[in-house]
């Protein structure tokens, strides 16, 4: 059966960044300033923060949430229509799946032939960059970590505890599934394997999709249609993922999500996004440092202790006391000050340098096919979900684990060239490594930035 749990879908450094950022949890990135509320985006989000009641007790909220739904879907009898319902779970089966496909397929066949040959490279592709970006994740905590993205597991109620989170996630992840199993399914059906039942599953707070073709006729098949079948389902997320970037490739939010990714984040923000010169210096704290160091508003702040500011995400971390090198841009001349850090009123054990900024994104697209100015914010943040869940169900679904599309992939390409028992070893040492590295990231996320949820 190929079956995809979303709990398995990591998210890292640039979604904590934007998530972070745009739901309001400030204190993780504004370390060293205080922060008005002058950007737009930020405006919105502080109105939409008051319905963040549920965040302190979004595990009872999801429980109180799945004993609803199981008491209606027990009071409506869904079993009738195909739906196993257990106190800890609902899962639906549909034996109609097959001639739903095979009717697509008449239509589309040439299509999706092209698309089933390139799955399979595709699945190779996928497969790399998903180990490059979990080995050099390790690497960079211990030579850079500035660079370490942190790595959690999505679970709404425990991980997700923010009620915007929770619900863009949940949008998104029928859409995901939907296309992640249709195409597994769709393939399938031109390689004539026929396809048994399809569905999902939901598990209190996690979610899963899932065709199950027929065993006898999986096993049967050639190894190239198995690969084609088995590279489908990440492939169309990582396709859909593609075309819903270019439709936010005039979004700076989108540019902040493009600035962490590995390969080929930077080259697309070189080549559609302008980079801000720093933050802007609004307004100075009366008798801060900032104030007894000189700096002033309308002030551009271009680096910190050496370090480039581009945007609110830069700044490091400041402690109560110390002397910062902070540079500026004022009418165009480059200036240099030593300022006196001030511990915050709220806690003293953070410093603050003393100044209200522009917390404005820093990337600003130079297209702009797409005016994102005049779209609701919810709609763009909804988008930007659905492109990273999109995203990186792909890319780690294809991941050598038993039960992901990655475990298959590689299991099928080994079968039969050597013995069971050989197969059964080869697959156990991969499995073994790909756990480590997985568990690895996650282990070092909570090193580094202790529990957090978004």
């Amino acid at each position: 059966m190929l079956t995809h749990a979303t709990i398995l879908f990591f998210t890292n450094s640039f979604a904590i960044f934007v998530i972070d950022f745009l739901l309001g949890y400030v204190e993780m990135i504004i370390t060293g300033f205080i922060v008005t509320d002058k950007c737009t985006y930020f405006k919105k989000l502080t109105i939409s923060l008051e319905l963040d009641f549920i965040t302190q007790n979004a595990i009872i909220y999801v429980l109180i949430a799945w004993v609803i739904i199981f008491v209606t879907a027990k009071g409506l009898k869904l079993q009738k229509y195909g739906v196993e319902i257990k106190a800890y779970s609902l899962v639906y089966k549909n034996k109609q799946v097959n001639s739903v496909l095979i009717r697509v397929l008449s239509r589309t066949r040439r299509g999706i032939r092209v698309f089933a040959d390139v799955s399979v490279i595709a699945g190779f592709l996928m497969m790399g960059y998903a180990f490059y970006f979990l080995l050099n994740n390790i690497s960079n905590y211990f030579v850079a970590q500035d660079e370490f993205a942190e790595l959690t597991v999505l679970i709404p109620g425990v991980t997700l505890t923010s009620a915007p989170a929770i619900a863009f996630f949940l949008l998104s992840i029928p859409i995901v599934l939907v296309m992640h199993e249709g195409a597994h399914g769709i393939v399938a059906a031109l390689e004539k394997i026929k396809i048994k039942t399809g569905g999902f599953a939901i598990f209190i707070a996690l979610f899963a999709g899932f065709v199950e073709p027929d065993e006898e006729e999986f096993d049967k098949a050639k190894k190239i249609s198995k690969l084609r079948v088995i590279g489908a389902g990440a492939t169309s997320n990582v396709m859909f993922a593609i075309v819903l970037g270019a439709i936010m490739l005039t979004n700076p939010l989108f540019g902040m999500v493009l600035d962490s990714l590995p390969i080929f984040g930077e080259v697309i923000l070189n080549t559609f996004y302008e980079l801000s010169q720093g933050v802007l210096i609004l307004s100075i704290i009366p008798n801060s440092g900032a104030e007894q160091a000189g700096l002033f508003a309308n002030d551009v702040i271009t680096s910190i202790n050496d370090i480039p500011i581009h945007g609110p995400a830069d700044f490091p971390i400041l402690n109560p006391g110390e002397t910062a090198s902070v540079s500026v841009l004022r009418d165009s001349q480059t200036l240099e000050f030593g300022v006196e850090i001030m511990p915050a009123p709220d806690d003293p054990e953070r410093g603050l340098i003393g100044i209200m900024r522009d917390n404005s994104i820093p990337y600003k697209p130079v297209m702009d096919f797409i005016d994102w100015t005049n779209v609701d914010f919810n709609v763009s943040m909804f988008l930007l979900w659905l492109w990273m869940i999109s995203f990186f169900i792909g890319i780690i679904n294809m991941l050598p684990l038993p039960i992901l599309d990655g475990g298959k992939f590689i299991h099928t390409i080994i079968d039969k060239r050597i013995s069971d028992n050989a197969v059964n070893q080869v697959m156990l040492g991969i499995y073994a490594f790909t756990f480590v590295v997985f568990g690895l990231n996650i282990a070092l996320s909570y090193m580094k930035s202790g529990w957090f949820t978004i």
